[in-house]
Formats: structure tokens, sequence, C-alpha cells
């Protein structure tokens, strides 16, 4: 039976309930949830804690420039294949020859063609009833990639090249599929049809101290209150690239072994500003920004 119930999160992920609903929604008809959302905003992290809040089994696929759907379902290993074949040769050869010794395949048959089929991400999860795959970043795919990938999902089977072998799931068993995109390139529109469609808005401040609760629940408040309103701020600066909820929450963490005012004192003077500030450009920004009018210190970020 499927893992429907409606998850709202764990003890380290805060769900929105928009989001609750869709991934919820997604599971229930057996249908990808695709997430998008500038980067930062917790798109990764959703299948992430659920699979580990629910004990799942998760398979995670890392989208590049060169993806090909026979990474993602399976591929044939011809050389691994060609080269055993040689060494089954060599040994009847030695044989012949009297020789006891034989060269080793690693316990692989040439005559088992599943022997040399590489499994990807798809295949094993549909090996798994309800178990979580992540389709990481898809807008980094060529343009191809999502109209294939679509279609392999869709049929829920999958024949392994060479062997036949054919892994197939019914819906009530389909693996819970979350796919992110950071917007870097527009998805076929077709593509998105067959998804159910989230976008994560950036946690306001109310949001993000919730968030900061659930992975530093020990942090002091006034080092907590001080941290946001330095992160807003620099948000608010239109740099080339914004921080984001993972990088406050790393500041802070390195925060957290600091007696709390000593650590409000190294907050406000923007120590390990490199947490949150990621470009040279920006960097040298801040820093012009800190030696004019100390914008970043003291009363005047409260």
């Amino acid at each position: 039976m499927a893992e429907t119930t409606h998850w709202t999160g764990s003890e380290k992920y805060l769900c929105d309930p928009a989001l609750a609903q869709a991934f919820h929604m997604a599971r229930m008809l057996g249908m990808p949830l695709l997430i998008e959302g500038e980067p930062g905003t917790g798109k990764t992290d959703l299948p992430i804690h659920y699979a580990k809040d629910r004990g799942l089994d998760l398979e995670v696929y890392p989208v590049g420039s060169k993806s090909n759907v026979e990474q993602f379902v399976a591929r044939f290993d011809h050389v691994k294949y060609l080269r055993d074949s040689q060494i089954e040769i060599l040994n009847a050869q030695r044989e012949e020859k009297g020789l006891e010794t034989k060269l080793s395949t690693g316990g692989r048959n040439p005559e088992a063609l599943g022997d040399y089929v590489v499994k990807g991400p798809a295949a094993v999860a549909f090996s798994k009833p309800n178990s979580v795959l992540l389709i990481d970043e898809i807008d980094k795919a060529p343009r191809e990639f999502p109209n294939d990938l679509l279609y392999a999902l869709s049929h829920r089977k999958f024949i392994m090249p060479e062997s036949g072998e054919v892994i197939e799931i019914s819906e009530e068993e389909m693996p819970a599929i979350v796919i992110t995109s950071n917007r870097e390139q527009e998805l076929p529109t077709a593509f998105k049809g067959r998804c159910i469609y989230h976008y994560i808005d950036f946690p306001d401040k109310e949001v993000m101290s919730q968030i900061i609760e659930k992975h530093h629940p020990k942090l002091d408040e006034r080092v907590v209150r001080v941290a946001l309103d330095v992160f807003y701020h620099l948000r608010r600066l239109g740099l080339e690239r914004a921080p984001t909820t993972r990088e406050i929450l790393n500041w802070l963490k390195y925060m957290g072994d600091i007696a709390p005012k000593e650590a409000v004192k190294k907050i406000e003077g923007l120590e390990g500003i490199g947490a949150l500030i990621k470009t040279q450009p920006d960097m040298e920004r801040v820093n012009r920004m800190i030696g004019a009018d100390d914008t970043f210190g003291g009363s005047r970020l409260n």
C-alpha cells in the first residue's frame, strides 16, 4: 500500500502547508512533484527529510549538462562485458595448457547479461515500492532531457538494456518523485503539465526564525534576532547572489559555539561573512558599505 499520509514536516524540516498539500497530492496521484524557487529555499531538503522521517529508501539523480535517460534509468557496460568475454577465452586456453590458475571476472558471467546492467536511480527506485526519488536541478539538463524523462516515468516500466529484464511498478507503489528547479531555463510546457507544481517563496523573517529554531534550538534569542537583521539587510542590497537559508544556518552553526554576548558582536561586525557572501563583487560592495557608514553595526539594524 502506498505511503500517502499527509506529511507536514519533521523535527528538522519546516514544510509550509501549501507545499505539504502539493506533496501529498503528488503522492496520491502517483505524479512527480516539481518544485521551483531560488537556491537555498529547501527544495532538495524536502525528499531527503521525508525519506529519513518515514524510514524510506532514497535515490538521488543530480542533473547536469550531459544528463540523459540512459544514465537515469540503466546502461549496459559493454567494456566490462567484452573484457570478461576475453577472460573466459583466456581461461579456456589456460585450461587446455594444463594451467590451474584462472583469471577472475569478479563473479560475473558473460552468459548472464544482467551482470553487466548498471542500474541508475530510476531503475533502483522503481525496484523498491514506496521509495523516494529526487531528480535535482533539472533546469541544468539538455533541452530534450525533461521530455525524455517524462516519457520514461509515465510508463512506470523500464526494460533493462540487453538483458531484457523488466522493472515495473503499480501506481499505488510508485516512488515519491520530487523534481527541483532553480529556473535557470524554462522547462517544456508538456513536462510541467504532467507534474504537480509548487513554487517555494523565500521565507520571511518569522518563518526563517522557525527554521533556525528547528536546526539550532539552543541558540540565544538575541543572537538569532541580530543575525536575521543582518541577513535580510544583505538580501535587500541587490547582490549578485543573495544569501540563502542554508547559508544563514551555517553562519549560526559557527556562532553557536560562542558565548551569546560575544556572538552578537561578531555578527554585527560581520565576522565569518564568507558564509553568506559568495562572490568577489558582492564582498567588495559590502566591505565598502561597512567602511562608509557602519550600516551593519549596532542599533542601525534593529
